[in-house]
């Protein structure tokens, strides 16, 4: 199992290199998801890789964010530059980014980061499908549910061992973008869920704010079950930080043990937020989970000091080689030159001279090509073979061994061989011209009405777990009724899943929507037509058109984009956009419900059933809804309206979606006629917004 290390900077780099790390993972430029962080420029990308490559570690660059259209060349060339100077793998979430790489940059691997949402053995398969060589885990899955993906996975499977933890699912966050406009999706999360907050008025807490991460303690777990990769997290932390939870961890997976409660007193020193949690871990969820740092909390300054003396000579982390050298009389001198890597080479110098007085001896030799202070390389073994009565300077000595460890530092950085192809032009398209089909999700049966139906949306999304209370025969018209899956389940709910989807086939629904790569061929066995929905994070034309190969009939655009990008996304497949509703801040796996008041789960009356809501500093109120398994899925705010607004029905749509949370039954069928333009609902003017349709993201 390899130490995985955040490398926010050069200097961070070298700390994890340093104490230990196998691979280190870095951003260049804007293109990554810690835009915060100092990370790499493009000219930097070559010296950085050969750094690392020349110790044995490998290198992960991510290009894990979401993309526009205009954005792809940019990325086209770093993905490109990528390959050509060796970076071992790119860590990707958008699924054009995925299409772009495989397109510009063949040869070069593939991960799928965590921000795709990737938590059942269904997807991890959808992705070895796809090429990708490595699956992120979902950080909200237990060791034993890891255990069982790693057991069954067709490729290497990376967990999130030590660091901060997001409340939200990642991929799956639209906080930050829809609060203030900086979308965690594309690295620039302003961490709203360190915020404090109140739930249903009362005292106000930090019921978003997680505590770190630490699974050192299972180290003998992780190896036995097969996890590849033991990711640590930190490329906004101090390199000391690095520094230090990577000498750990790499001493813990060396040795094949917990960590000592002293080493775990080190890493709650280095960095913790009112300690650590293992709750995922063990499958035990609840507010010993959560946690804040305090505000005028210091860095240990005895430890990072002397983390950062340790690192700053650069001498932790060197490569032991066997030498084996020949002086014969007559011929070149030569030294073979072997690494633990099985790298092997042989260089010639300076042929030896017959002596004037005293000839060389081997011990002599070896002694003098011993010293490799000062290099990359320790002297793990030399012997010398040398003729009779011959002599060779100590200046050519040191030459022939300057030349072999500098013949075997290019060998251990070599560039790999890798195609580099140009860049494809968008997919073509026509625009479509007339105004967007009415579409209408709801997440309460009793939304369902005659007066809804009535007005014959095109399509009818319902909760896959309520399709039994909601009859496809009392719609009219052409209206497509279809089953919404959740956009977090687990390997355990997919029979229930498929079984619910086939009877409802039966019972006349015709679809499902997706939330999630995995989910794809899940709707396809049972017979149901898979559309595409936002939790897919939709983002540019190559997306459409991947998700258009890989079976999709629709595609749902982000709603964190403007609507002129959403207009100018090549529609491959009929696109459709949310134009009306709460739109969704986050999913938890935490359910706020259960943890301010207790499981009320079956209890009808309960806090399940009733209308719950986070409030924060400002007042603004935030509805907390019950989401499938125990979950929780917190809405804007402010609801998404643009009833009054052209630009909707300008982008070329096929489909434009009303989503219906909080809304009573009546409520849903007037907004639906006030879109069709027929209807006089008025809405009120402070409860609304325009969201992110004009503003867009960072």
């Amino acid at each position: 199992m390899e130490i995985l290390s955040p490398a926010g900077h050069w200097e961070a780099m070298v700390a994890a290199v340093q104490n230990g790390a196998d691979a280190v993972y870095f951003g260049v430029g804007d293109y990554n998801a810690r835009r915060g962080a100092r990370n790499f420029t493009l000219e930097e990308l070559p010296r950085a890789v050969a750094y690392c490559h020349l110790r044995g570690v490998r290198v992960y660059l991510t290009v894990n964010t979401l993309l526009t259209d205009r954005e792809l060349s940019g990325a086209a060339d770093l993905l490109r530059e990528a390959s050509r100077c060796g970076v071992d793998a790119i860590i990707v979430q958008d699924w054009g980014v995925v299409s772009l790489a495989r397109a510009v940059a063949p040869d070069l691997p593939l991960h799928g980061s965590t921000q795709m949402s990737v938590h059942t053995l269904s997807g991890v398969e959808a992705l070895g499908k796809l090429g990708i060589r490595c699956a992120v885990l979902a950080r909200e899955l237990s060791g034993e549910e890891i255990a069982a993906i790693c057991e069954r996975s067709p490729m290497a499977i990376e967990v999130f061992g030590h660091g901060a933890l997001c409340m939200c699912y990642s991929g799956q966050c639209a906080m930050s973008a829809l609060i203030g406009g900086r979308s965690g999706n594309r690295g620039a999360c302003a961490q709203p869920c360190r915020l404090p907050y109140a739930m249903d008025g009362g005292k106000q807490g930090h019921p978003l704010s997680l505590k770190d991460a630490c699974l050192a303690r299972y180290m003998p777990e992780l190896l036995r079950m097969g996890v590849a990769s033991l990711k640590l997290e930190g490329r906004m932390k101090r390199p000391e930080y690095v520094a230090v939870i990577t000498q750990i961890y790499s001493r813990l997976c060396k040795e094949n043990r917990a960590a000592t409660a002293e080493e775990e007193e080190t890493l709650a020193l280095a960095f913790s937020r009112s300690g650590f949690t293992d709750g995922y871990w063990r499958g035990r969820k609840g507010p010993d989970m959560f946690g804040v740092r305090p505000e005028k909390a210091q860095d240990p300054a005895d430890l990072f000091a002397q983390a950062k003396a340790a690192y700053d000579r650069e001498d932790l982390r060197r490569i032991p080689v066997d030498l084996t050298a020949r002086l014969r009389a007559g011929e070149p001198s030569s030294l073979t030159v072997r690494d633990e890597d099985g790298n092997t080479v042989t260089v010639a110098g300076a042929a030896p001279q017959s002596a004037r007085s005293r000839g060389l001896t081997a011990a002599e030799a070896e002694d003098r090509l011993g010293k490799t202070g000062g290099t990359t390389f320790v002297c793990r073994s030399v012997t010398a073979e040398v003729g009779e009565d011959l002599y060779l300077s100590a200046g050519d000595l040191n030459a022939l061994r300057r030349a072999g460890l500098e013949a075997l530092e290019e060998k251990r950085t070599a560039l790999p061989k890798r195609r580099s192809c140009p860049t494809p032009s968008l997919p073509e398209a026509e625009r479509r011209r007339e105004a967007p089909s009415l579409t209408v999700s709801v997440m309460r049966p009793d939304q369902v009405t005659a007066k809804l139906l009535a007005e014959e949306p095109a399509v009818l999304s319902v909760p896959i777990w309520l399709w039994e209370q909601v009859d496809p025969k009392q719609g009219r018209g052409e209206t497509l009724f279809s089953l919404e899956l959740p956009r977090i389940w687990r390997d355990k709910d997919e029979p229930w899943l498929s079984e619910q989807m086939e009877k409802a086939r039966e019972r006349g629904y015709a679809a499902a929507q997706v939330h999630n790569i995995g989910q794809i061929a899940l709707v396809q066995r049972a017979g149901l037509l898979p559309r595409g929905d936002f939790g897919l994070n939709i983002f540019n034309s190559f997306a459409v058109e991947f998700l258009r190969e890989e079976g999709l009939t629709c595609a749902t655009l982000s709603f964190e984009l403007r609507w002129e990008q959403m207009r100018d996304v090549r529609k491959t497949l009929p696109c459709e956009a949310v134009v009306y509703g709460r739109l969704p801040l986050m999913i938890t796996e935490n359910c706020l419900v259960r943890n301010r008041y207790g499981c009320r789960s079956k209890d009808l009356k309960g806090p399940c059933a009733a209308g719950h809501g986070l409030v924060d500093r400002r007042g603004e109120r935030f509805p907390v809804c019950p989401a499938f398994g125990c979950r929780s899925e917190i809405e804007n705010g402010k609801i998404l309206f643009l009833a009054d607004k052209p630009e909707w029905q300008r982008m070329g749509l096929a489909y434009a979606r009303l989503r219906f949370t909080t809304e009573g039954a009546e409520e849903c069928a007037a907004v639906l006629r006030r879109y069709r333009g027929d209807g006089g609902w008025a809405p009120d003017p402070k409860a609304l917004t325009r969201g992110l349709f004009y503003r867009g993201v960072e």
